[in-house]
């Protein structure tokens, strides 16, 4: 580079910069704000017994799984929206949000129905205490309720978003984790409900995100004279470009049933402080994940627009922005280890293990921010066999160290961290260097269509 180069280079990094941050700042409120719902309901919960919060941990597992593995509905419509959107193509991006709306509805229903019929033998397969799997069978059974409109978020969310706006979905998201919390606190307590009242309180607050966000897309899809209704051979093509990121995202659900699976046979209170974990790092790997969104938004757009030099300073620059990010929320999360666990329960051995496994989440932060924001380049560009591919041989690597933990069956705060080290730190480590051999050639970008 010259130096007649450099203030040029300087200008179109800080234009990058500004993409990445219009998009990630709102994405971050709006990530965060999403599993505050299970962050209320289990701090509530904890309050009302070991015994419910262990059962919330079981039913959450599920769901989380089923809302998980439909990610696809969120991250392969925001990429193939931004990637009409970057092309010009404003009507197309929209019917195709549409399309994945009515998918999201249909698989929304379909799960419910099967949650309703096999909950409780699903439930029972971790091998939960009779009283644990009582509370876990009444939070799932109430909660599948609201599945339709979990998915249908998520469709909304991926249109919205890979249109470039990432501000309505923060406006709802914060709307309805602020709503969640006094409805959950008169349903649990007031009405004296427990864990029933934290599943309904949840679940109205999911149908009215839903309808705001489908409300806000069908005046649009009006004024532009986009048909509301779903077209079949759109449904198939959404559901077929789908398989390869339900199947990325089984083999990253599959380590999280193990990890639960694992923690159940050490014990309740294991399996109690290992829910509240694993809601720390939702919060966490979602907040580094607003990054990611970043990525996949336009690293779409850019490819659809055939500009390939544009993407390539996209993915340095969210690099040195993920690993950054990961290193502070290293240090915040390793001064709240010693106080966080003490506001989530007053069980004292609950609070021991949290802190074991919070202070082996503090060693995998800068790696995980390394890995989000290269898995959302990769999504956004389209590249989901190879997410496909690795995830489900990386998988497939971590479950024999978690049966091994699950064999030696350390005591106390000893087995969750080492069950954190076998089932996150390692399963970090083997995707960051997956991802970061793969943005090392150009065989994932796709220009234009």
């Amino acid at each position: 580079m010259t130096y007649s180069d450099a203030p040029r280079e300087e200008s179109a990094r800080r234009t990058v910069d500004r993409d990445i941050l219009r998009l990630a700042i709102p994405s971050l409120g709006a990530l965060v704000a999403e599993p505050l719902f299970l962050l209320v309901d289990s701090s509530f919960i904890a309050r009302v017994s070991t015994t419910a919060l262990a059962g919330l941990g079981l039913a959450s597992t599920v769901l989380t799984t089923i809302v998980g593995l439909a990610v696809f509905l969120a991250y392969s419509t925001t990429a193939a929206v931004a990637r009409a959107f970057g092309a010009g193509r404003d009507r197309e991006a929209i019917a195709r949000g549409i399309d994945a709306c009515w998918l999201a509805l249909l698989v929304g229903a379909l799960t419910l129905l099967g949650l309703l019929v096999a909950g409780r033998p699903l439930l029972a397969t971790f091998g939960p205490s009779a009283d644990v799997l009582a509370e876990a069978i009444i939070y799932l059974r109430i909660s599948a309720f609201g599945l339709p409109a979990m998915l249908a978020v998520q469709a909304a969310t991926g249109l919205v978003r890979g249109m470039q706006d990432a501000k309505l979905p923060l406006l709802v998201a914060v709307g309805g984790a602020l709503a969640n919390i006094p409805l959950n606190w008169v349903l649990i307590f007031g009405l004296d409900l427990g864990i029933a009242g934290s599943a309904i309180g949840t679940i109205i607050c999911q149908w009215g995100m839903a309808a705001v966000l489908l409300v806000v897309i069908a005046l649009r899809a009006r004024r532009d004279r986009i048909p509301l209704t779903p077209q079949l051979t759109n449904l198939v093509a959404v559901g077929r470009d789908a398989v390869p990121m339900f199947v990325r995202t089984l083999g990253l659900r599959a380590v999280v049933i193990a990890a639960t699976v694992v923690a159940t046979r050490l014990g309740d209170v294991q399996l109690a402080a290992h829910q509240l974990a694993n809601t720390v790092f939702s919060v966490l790997s979602l907040a580094l994940d607003s990054l990611a969104i970043a990525g996949q938004a336009l690293t779409g757009r850019y490819l659809g627009a055939s500009d390939p030099r544009t993407v390539r300073a996209v993915t340095r620059r969210l690099m040195t922005w993920g690993v950054g990010g990961g290193a502070v929320v290293s240090v915040l999360l390793l001064l709240a280890s010693y106080v966080v666990p003490e506001l989530f329960t007053p069980d004292v051995a609950v609070q021991e293990n949290l802190r074991a496994a919070l202070w082996v989440l503090v060693l995998t932060q800068p790696i995980a921010g390394y890995v989000f924001v290269l898995d959302g380049v990769l999504m956004g560009a389209g590249d989901a066999s190879y997410l496909a591919k690795v995830g489900s041989l990386i998988a497939l690597a971590i479950i024999p160290g978690a049966a091994l933990v699950a064999w030696w069956s350390p005591e106390g705060p000893l087995g969750l961290a080492m069950l954190w080290l076998a089932c996150n730190f390692a399963f970090m480590v083997l995707r960051a260097i997956s991802l970061g051999l793969r943005v090392r050639t150009d065989d994932w970008m796709r220009l234009g269509d």
